[in-house]
């Protein structure tokens, strides 16, 4: 596995068959083991925003409070302002950072939220001692990855199997850890934080319409975003090898029994006071 480095290649990117999934999360599906924690008047970092659903959920939920949302591509933040401003939020700003080096004084945040962020960074540790740094004394540091080599389907398919694998290889290539969820409470031990409660949440696509989006959008990305592009310049596969693994999904997707599962590690972590 490569060594851990400050810095790493987003797999993903911004394309829009990877925005179809980012804009479908909702504090609701993504963030269901923290809400019970929110009050209010709280103060909230919300780290790797994307297209701001989750953060514009969030704000929602403190009304008396203050979100921002923050992500290392300027050009995604116009769309969370965008979704913002539709939802007629004032509470609620954004601005680019980066989780190894925020700019934010000393117990600034409530809480500090990241959803599917760490395993995306070159140093989650690092990132962790960031996040709990900015947080005040007795709040949390709430964090959910995916875990890829948990994910689970049905019926049997070498198309899948062999995606994952690709999926894998250029994810650790990029300098990230595509099997984060697992490796969260490890990781936050390492970053010094104590008062860890761990855990994990599942989203499950069964339906007919649910195996259409999201293989859909799995057959898009693996053709024509960020991630195909660093497949192939990588030497991890070629055009050919794209095109299997995403007529893999769509026969998949066309499976009346057709069954997905993705497993994420979640860790809510209250800094010592």
């Amino acid at each position: 596995m490569p060594e851990p480095r400050e810095t790493a290649v987003y797999t993903h990117g911004h394309h829009e068959s990877v925005l179809r999934s980012h804009t479908w999360r909702t504090a609701a599906n993504s963030a269901a083991y923290l809400l019970p924690s929110l009050k209010p008047h709280m103060k909230i970092l919300d780290i790797g925003c994307g297209p701001g659903t989750i953060t514009a959920d969030l704000a929602g939920l403190v009304p008396d409070g203050q979100v921002t949302g923050v992500d290392r591509a300027p050009e995604i933040l116009e769309q969370a302002r965008a979704t913002a401003a539709g939802r007629g939020l004032a509470n609620v700003r954004f601005a680019v950072a980066d989780v190894h080096a925020l700019d934010y004084p000393d117990d600034t945040f409530c809480v500090v939220h990241a959803h599917q962020v760490l395993q995306h960074v070159g140093d989650p540790v690092r990132a962790l001692r960031e996040m709990k740094r900015v947080v005040r004394p007795g709040g949390l540091v709430a964090v959910r990855d995916a875990d890829y080599e948990a994910m689970t389907w049905y019926p049997a398919s070498e198309g899948l199997d062999a995606w994952l694998d690709l999926y894998r290889r250029v994810a650790r290539a990029n300098g990230g850890e595509p099997d984060a969820g697992r490796r969260l409470k490890s990781w936050a031990l390492r970053a010094g934080l104590t008062d860890i409660t761990a855990g994990s949440g599942t989203w499950t696509y069964a339906t007919a319409q649910e195996r259409a989006w999201w293989s859909g959008l799995w057959a898009d990305r693996t053709l024509a975003s960020t991630y195909a592009d660093r497949a192939v310049e990588g030497g991890h596969t070629d055009e050919a090898g794209l095109r299997r693994a995403a007529a893999a999904w769509r026969e998949w997707g066309t499976r009346e029994d057709g069954w997905f599962s993705v497993l994420h590690g979640e860790i809510l972590c209250r800094k010592e006071a």
